[in-house]
């Protein structure tokens, strides 16, 4: 059963931080589905990482504060953030996604270990439709209403943005309903996603989609390192447009 506590009100946009986003995000107790599994996944943890302190929270957003592009996933995963407590950090979806984003110059390092393995990002920051790992990796309807408030406050704190690169259809039907919320105009027909895909949100602000980072679709060839390159190639032309 889900909560039925209305997503927090955004507080002014001067009263707020990305570094106090962060702590908001961590604290929410929104979805009690989410809380109890994350927590049952903490405790039970995975016997690879049995000497890990699971981190068991929501996860955050991760990245520069004057990135041009913004990169949305699907959720933390299980054994990846929900351990770790940084977001695509410990898990093999991570390992590809930092390691593009490395190729390119957008990351420090091309591994992402733990929260505090020293990896930043420059132009860009990552953050997810849903903050909580759900069961099956699959968050309901309501668990991604609630979530997203985060993507709301990102909008407005985010004030360099120029692409939100969308990692699945999951995120990319949220960064269009994003963008709907906070202003930018509905185009006359819905955008199809697609790897490649791409819309103008607005004046100087692009949507791209990508198929997701993750084994099923990397380790069997429906996502390569060359394809998701190229997108990143794009994201990165169109951030300076």
């Amino acid at each position: 059963m889900q909560s039925s506590r209305a997503p927090l009100a955004a507080p002014p946009r001067h009263h707020l931080s990305l570094d106090q986003l962060h702590a908001q995000v961590v604290a929410c107790v929104q979805c009690p589905r989410l809380r109890d599994y994350c927590q049952a996944v903490a405790r039970e943890k995975r016997r690879a990482f049995l000497d890990w302190d699971y981190w068991g929270k929501p996860t955050p957003g991760f990245g520069d504060p004057a990135a041009r592009i913004w990169i949305v996933g699907l959720a933390p995963a299980a054994h990846g953030a929900n351990r770790t407590g940084r977001i695509f950090t410990g898990d093999r979806s991570g390992d590809f996604l930092y390691a593009a984003l490395h190729r390119a110059g957008l990351a420090s390092q091309p591994t992402s270990i733990s929260r505090d393995d020293g990896l930043t990002l420059h132009g860009c920051y990552i953050s997810a439709a849903a903050r909580c790992a759900p069961p099956g990796n699959k968050p309901l309807p309501e668990e991604l209403a609630n979530c997203a408030t985060w993507l709301d406050r990102e909008w407005e704190l985010l004030g360099r943005k120029r692409v939100l690169l969308s990692l699945g259809k999951i995120a990319w039907d949220a960064a269009l309903a994003l963008a709907a919320r906070n202003g930018c105009p509905r185009p006359p027909r819905r955008p199809a996603f697609g790897h490649g895909a791409r819309t103008l949100l607005g004046p100087r602000l692009h949507l791209v989609g990508s198929y997701h980072v993750s084994q099923q679709n990397t380790f069997t060839g429906k996502l390569t390192e060359s394809m998701f390159d190229a997108v990143i190639t794009q994201c990165m032309t169109l951030a300076e447009m």
